[in-house]
């Protein structure tokens, strides 16, 4: 019989703006030394309740008196648009930030894979990290070993597994850390957005794994903005907007829910707005921002079938780059992706790129069912293949009801794409 492995009550938490970052204890860098050396058991209880401060201009509610339980063996979504609070609320539940009020009851061990190299220490060999991270989670150093090998194939990082993981690449890293959270067997595994970095192949394997997991009897929290996946993982969905839940329960409800919201930007919208504080640091390529524009080029988010669409993407090279290419997605409402755009598909290649760039794709005629859609998934990488940006539900527009190029009232629910093929009588 099922019960609950986490009861949060009324979590809340609050930051400062403009006030210097909290300062929290590391346990990795206490164990670097002693890393060959096993420790035991780690607290299953994290409760912390502190005097709420009162509010002034300069505070911020990242999450507002969020309360739920999850059952052991239970694989829920937790979705919501950027700065809803869902990073917060898995750091609050990883222990790696403590809530400002409220209380959070975790019964059994929790690995966590919040962000590239979480749990790492960037000057230990993959082999090191191995242990270090499961004597972090009271494994003792005969648990590890067993489950090692089976760690060390599905990360495919054998070649390196001696080298510091400070040499590694993002995709090494995002590789090895997720193995090391999946498999030494934690009651809870938590998996933030951090899965996008990794390849196409890499990201299916670690769906099935976590598949497994929950299948197994132990609880998967997985954040993500691809509907699909959480559709295709999860059973039970949880909506955060504005730091508090709005919708609890099935995943396709909460789906439908989180899809009904306002979308934020309609037209254009600056990236950074987008981003978190931690995500705001230098880099060699960052979108600036993305605007939708009609045939006379000015900025729009309503369009008919038939008419002209082209979608901009303001783009800043800190260094000069050879050159790079992009991709985008088109949803729906319900989360179904519509289209895969890649500029490489056209053999479009922007070269010897650097300093402020524009870059647009145009829809001749769009050919969208009337409703509301999403451009989602903006990527920009180099030629060969390595990504320098990214940004998720970046942009809302609508297909209005009517226009020049259609004949008939077309129902929202019959279809997703409006195509006319050449009829004949033989």
């Amino acid at each position: 019989m099922s019960h609950s492995i986490i009861e949060v009550e009324n979590i809340s938490k609050r930051y400062q703006i403009g006030a210097n970052k909290e300062k929290y204890l590391s346990i990795r860098d206490e164990m670097v030394k002693s890393v060959r050396r096993v420790t035991s058991g780690v607290a299953g209880m994290f409760s912390q309740n502190q005097q709420e401060a009162s509010d002034n201009e300069q505070d911020f509610w990242a999450l507002k008196d969020v309360s739920f339980t999850v059952q052991q063996g239970e694989a829920v979504g937790i979705i919501g648009r950027n700065g809803a609070g869902k990073s917060t609320l898995l750091k609050i539940l990883s222990q790696i930030t403590p809530p400002t009020t409220g209380k959070i009851t975790c019964r059994g061990r929790i690995a966590s894979l919040l962000e590239v190299g979480t749990g790492f220490h960037p000057e230990l060999t993959g082999r090191e990290n191995i242990y270090l991270n499961g004597t972090i989670l009271g494994m003792s150093r005969s648990e590890v070993a067993r489950k090692f090998d089976e760690i060390v194939a599905f990360a495919e990082v054998e070649k390196f597994l001696d080298t510091p993981v400070k040499r590694y690449s993002s995709g090494m890293y995002v590789r090895l850390a997720f193995a090391v959270a999946a498999h030494l067997e934690p009651e809870i595994l938590i998996v933030d957005e951090v899965l996008a970095v990794g390849d196409v192949r890499f990201q299916i394997k670690c769906i099935g794994k976590m598949g497994e997991v929950s299948q197994s009897g132990r609880t998967v929290l997985f954040v993500s903005h691809n509907m699909g996946t959480v559709l295709q993982l999860c059973k039970r969905g949880l909506v955060l907007c504005d730091g508090m839940v709005t919708f609890n329960g099935a995943a396709e409800d909460a789906i439908a829910h989180y899809m009904e919201q306002p979308f934020s930007s309609y037209g254009t919208v600056l990236i950074d707005s987008l981003r978190r504080e931690d995500e705001k640091k230098p880099q060699i390529a960052r979108f600036v921002s993305v605007s939708l524009l009609n045939a006379k080029g000015s900025i729009a988010d309503t369009f008919h079938i038939g008419e002209l669409m082209t979608v901009k993407f303001d783009i800043f090279f800190e260094v000069p780059v050879d050159a790079i290419m992009l991709s985008f997605i088109v949803r729906s409402a319900a989360g179904i992706n519509i289209y895969h755009c890649v500029s490489r598909d056209t053999e479009f290649l922007a070269t010897d790129v650097h300093g402020s760039v524009s870059i647009t794709a145009t829809f001749p005629n769009v050919d969208l069912y009337p409703g509301s859609y999403v451009i989602d998934d903006v990527w920009l990488a180099t030629a060969g293949g390595e990504q320098l940006d990214i940004a998720k539900d970046v942009l809302g527009f609508h297909i209005a009801e009517g226009g020049s190029a259609i004949i008939r009232r077309l129902a929202r629910e019959k279809a997703l794409v409006h195509e006319v093929p050449t009829w004949y009588m033989v």
